[in-house]
């Protein structure tokens, strides 16, 4: 039978793991949204000309290759515009509660991050033998 102090700090190890896998699934979706209101403004507004206010300070051949709006535009699929106009609220009530939710979960691992160094400096001798298994549950 486990001990119950290698069992609390297995369990808790357990936690940590699964909190960091859901950590980085929320920050990765809060990427994708905040990509995807970047491309909507960027659909919205249109690409400014790169180069002009510089053109003077480059290199000629640095400034002939700078791509013209058109090649930026055709990028952006600026044809699709204004369905992303309608979506940049839904996009940003969506970054919220991706944002709250993520919060949710870093507090969650800082806490179980808290237990777990608590459970380890109850009982030192045996911490380091625990740290160096393999997590499992059995």
């Amino acid at each position: 039978m486990t001990p119950p102090v290698e069992q609390r700090v297995r369990d808790l190890r357990l936690d940590r793991r699964a909190l960091r896998v859901e950590h980085a699934r929320v920050a990765w979706w809060r990427r994708i949204v905040r990509a995807r209101l970047d491309l909507a403004v960027a659909r919205a507004t249109g690409p400014d000309v790169l180069g002009e206010g510089v053109a003077f300070q480059l290199p000629l051949e640095v400034g002939v290759a700078v791509p013209r709006p058109a090649e930026l535009a055709a990028v952006l699929g600026a044809d699709q515009a204004g369905g992303d106009i309608a979506q940049l609220d839904e996009l940003r009530s969506l970054d919220a509660r991706l944002a709250s939710y993520q919060a949710g979960v870093e507090a969650a691992l800082q806490r179980a991050t808290e237990r777990l160094i608590a459970n380890l400096a109850h009982d030192p001798a045996t911490a380091s033998q625990l740290l160096n298994r393999p997590l499992g549950r059995g």
